[in-house]
């Protein structure tokens, strides 16, 4: 792979920086850099202004309003993003959902539900795990029972992200006990405000309000919202954690974070010397530097076979891993550069946490940030069963 940008890469890359310096707005900007919690306001404001640039779905075809970036356009924009603390984009509809329907969805269904995903009339999140099927997704219990043209849906779903923002979600719910577990799951959207649902709030260690629990209660589903065919949704649940992991990388965050560390490390002084040139802290942010070298080049290929038309699986579950050991290191290698001042953590005096880590006399978030990301390596499925699913596809000749 040549890792120089095409003449015409780099034409993107300065209108991107452009457009990024002239249309993010400033106050939202600053509470990234600070580590500040982002509000639904902020996140659809961001998105509304990527939209109207046609840049919001940057992994959709046009032919559904996408702008049909290729890999390493969202490569790109996955650093300068990051560079100029822009918000994430938020990736339960766009990223997760969207290529979903776009793939198994009905004509009906994707001239419905895409164009709503675009202009932010519906905000998404995902009913995948439930207390006794997280990473063991496939034992999920939650069911919907078909009665005439709608199912009647029983059960609960956990670690919501983001779902006290949202009016609809996406879900796995069990239509058939009588078989294998995978094969009696099906793809249902459901609205948020049908009669019967109910959202409880989950408060994280670092004390903010981030996931949630989603409980239901004989809620009526029009059938018309069954993605593809009924027990056919372990297939399309499948396809969308490939889409999903590829994410996890977050190697522009990483990149943003690990500058910001180097910058702490330059300021903060360890035996009359800058940390940085302390050969035990240098030793470490080295490494992570190739790691994160080798991590960006895999992300580009892998990303580029998911645009092929391919959904990786293996690699996928390889990014994944990597990218959240990485972003963990370099949440600790904040903390030991911060010192005294990570030391202070009180909930209450900071508003969540992002990956951005702010300088000695702002470190209030790094504490937060440090016991937040210990989430990295349990979503989107554990590092424990992406290795597993690493070791038996290597250990049968598949890799």
């Amino acid at each position: 792979m040549d890792l120089k940008y095409s003449p015409e890469e780099l034409v993107f890359q300065d209108e991107l920086r452009d457009f990024l310096r002239s249309e993010l707005p400033a106050e939202i900007a600053e509470k990234v850099r600070m580590g500040r919690d982002l509000d639904k306001d902020d996140m659809e404001r961001w998105h509304a202004i990527l939209n109207a640039r046609g840049w919001l779905a940057q992994n959709w075809p046009k032919a559904f309003g996408g702008a049909e970036w290729s890999a390493v356009q969202r490569h790109i924009y996955d650093v300068e993003a990051a560079a100029h603390n822009a918000p994430r984009i938020v990736p339960f509809g766009l990223s997760m959902l969207g290529p979903v329907l776009q793939k198994f969805g009905s004509k009906e269904q994707q001239d419905h539900w895409l164009p709503r995903i675009l202009d932010g009339t519906d905000w998404w999140c995902q009913g995948y795990s439930e207390p006794g099927a997280g990473s063991d997704l496939a034992s999920l219990k939650c069911k919907a029972e078909r009665d005439g043209d709608h199912y009647v849906v029983n059960g609960q779903k956990t670690w919501t992200t983001l779902g006290q923002h949202a009016n609809m979600i996406f879900c796995l719910v069990r239509t058939d006990a009588s078989v294998k577990q995978q094969e009696g799951i099906s793809f249902l959207l459901i609205d948020m405000e049908t009669p019967g649902v109910e959202v409880r709030p989950i408060i994280l260690l670092d004390g903010c309000h981030e996931v949630n629990e989603v409980w239901f209660t004989d809620v009526k589903v029009p059938v018309s919202n069954l993605v593809g065919e009924e027990n056919k949704g372990w297939t399309y649940a499948k396809y969308l954690l490939t889409h999903e992991r590829t994410g996890l990388g977050g190697v522009g965050a990483s990149q943003a974070a690990l500058a910001a560390v180097k910058r702490l490390a330059r300021a903060e002084n360890h035996n009359g010397k800058p940390l940085l040139q302390n050969p035990h802290f240098a030793a470490r942010v080295a490494q992570v530097e190739i790691d994160m070298l080798a991590m960006a080049t895999s992300n580009l290929r892998i990303v580029s076979q998911a645009a092929a038309g391919g959904a990786p699986g293996l690699e996928a579950s390889m990014l994944k891993v990597k990218g959240s050991i990485l972003r963990q290191e370099i949440n600790d290698l904040a903390r030991r550069a911060a010192g005294p001042y990570a030391m202070p953590f009180a909930s209450e005096a900071v508003e969540g946490a992002n990956d951005v880590i702010p300088d000695p006399n702002q470190a209030g978030p790094v504490a937060a940030q440090y016991f937040n990301n210990r989430k990295l390596s349990i979503f989107g499925g554990s590092n424990e069963i992406q290795r597993g699913i690493i070791a038996k596809v290597t250990m049968s000749g598949g890799a």
